[in-house]
């Protein structure tokens, strides 16, 4: 089984222990749920905004522990004032050390869109990121397919959620394109094995109709990179171990962006 395989298992039993704890009326009944969402691409277009979704992840399967001791208010609130356009939260337990409790103390400080980074399998989740704060949720195409990337996408969008679909290739891409997404991302790390390269994005960024926002995700480590991707068409980037890793993510973005 591959790291992915391993998530995804792991992520049903999560699910249906989840719906036991807390019902779809329980979390419909969360004051975080009646807000209206902040626009992705809005904040992705704004003058004052730089495109970047930066991330706040203490951990990952092919990493361990990247960072657990900056806090989520602290490294949050650094990233927007920075100029991020989002901000993505972690919230895997098992792999990925985050928690739903992560986001909702990330929402508590922000003033731009937030993302819940999940396998999304299940419309539950839907609703638990729409309780709990987020305004975006992730898609990722190699653990769904067509049929379920449409149902979920127009779900969340029902809900007033903005769509993040991730694809690896040309494959994914095609079968899962539709209407009811608001950006297309491609992760230059295969989740098979977790390499990276930014062919990934450069030899499908074409391939993208330009009614979705354009996002490049991973292996981001330099602001030349961020430029190439732009001169692309890429206008939004997520980028997450490479402030996450140093001991001040606030300051490392602050220093990145000063290079753009």
């Amino acid at each position: 089984m591959t790291i992915l395989d391993k998530i995804i298992v792991k992520k049903k039993v999560e699910v249906e222990q989840a719906k036991v704890i807390s019902t779809i009326a329980n979390l419909e009944a969360m004051p975080l749920f009646e807000r209206s969402c902040l626009s992705l691409h809005d904040s992705i277009h704004h003058t004052e905004r730089n495109g970047i979704i930066a991330e706040y992840k203490r951990a990952s399967p092919s990493k361990g522990i990247i960072n657990d001791r900056s806090s989520v208010a602290e490294v949050v609130v650094g990233y927007e004032a920075a100029g991020a356009s989002a901000v993505s939260v972690l919230t895997d337990r098992e792999f990925f050390g985050g928690s739903l409790n992560d986001l909702v103390a990330a929402r508590a400080e922000l003033h731009i869109p937030l993302l819940r980074k999940e396998f999304i399998i299940d419309a539950y989740q839907l609703v638990e990121a729409k309780a709990h704060g987020a305004d975006i949720i992730l898609l990722i195409a190699a653990v769904l397919d067509s049929k379920q990337v449409q149902a979920l996408s127009e779900f969340a969008q029902s809900l007033g959620l903005n769509v993040l679909l991730e694809v690896h290739n040309r494959e994914e891409l095609e079968r899962s394109m539709v209407d009811s997404v608001d950006a297309i991302g491609v992760n230059n790390r295969n989740l098979k094995d977790f390499s990276v390269s930014l062919d990934h994005s450069l030899e499908l960024v074409d391939l993208i109709p330009d009614r979705f926002i354009k996002v490049s995700e991973s292996g981001i480590s330099d602001p030349e990179t961020i430029r190439q991707l732009r001169q692309a068409g890429f206008q939004g980037f997520l980028i997450g171990e490479n402030f996450m890793k140093t001991g001040d993510p606030a300051q490392a973005i602050r220093e990145f962006v000063n290079l753009l």
